[in-house]
């Protein structure tokens, strides 16, 4: 099962680092990224910037993407779409009104996020220390309670 994991830095080129890490991550079969996007929201900017990791080359994931982040940053008003049941498949991955809100919240002028599914960590303990050396967030992940609570506890965040 595929892990959805939103992660806030307080820095527009936040999320770029991490993305590039988790791809090294990859690389050495530590993590399999099935996919991602960054939101990038420069200060000067009205609207955040965004990308796909896989862009058009997975049109299942553009979607997904084009949907979530048009929900979330360009389009607000529908927000309360997926509380009246349009999103059944979002609210599957932990996807709600709440989650919604928070990033909507989280996500500001002068801030990144990235989103991204992975799946099958083989040394869970390895990724998290190399991902102690950015200073982030978690925004959410749909990982099973427990595993959410150790993950924030590793990183100092309850």
């Amino acid at each position: 099962m595929a892990t959805l994991s939103v992660l806030k830095f307080n820095d527009p080129g936040g999320a770029d680092r991490v993305l590039i890490a988790l791809e090294g991550m990859q690389e050495r079969a530590m993590i399999n990224l099935e996919d991602a996007a960054v939101v990038s929201w420069p200060v000067d900017y009205r609207k955040p910037k965004t990308r796909q990791l896989h862009g058009a080359a997975g049109a299942g994931w553009g979607a997904f993407w084009g949907f979530l982040l048009g929900l979330i940053f360009f389009v607000p008003f529908l927000g309360a779409a997926i509380g009246a049941g349009v999103g059944s498949v979002l609210t599957d991955v932990g996807i709600d009104d709440d989650f919604i809100m928070q990033v909507r919240e989280k996500v500001t002028p002068g801030t990144s996020a990235l989103f991204a599914f992975t799946s099958g960590a083989t040394a869970p303990e390895r990724v998290v220390d190399e991902l102690r050396q950015y200073d982030f967030e978690i925004i959410s992940t749909n990982l099973p309670e427990e595993q959410e609570r150790q993950l924030r506890e590793a990183f100092a965040q309850e």
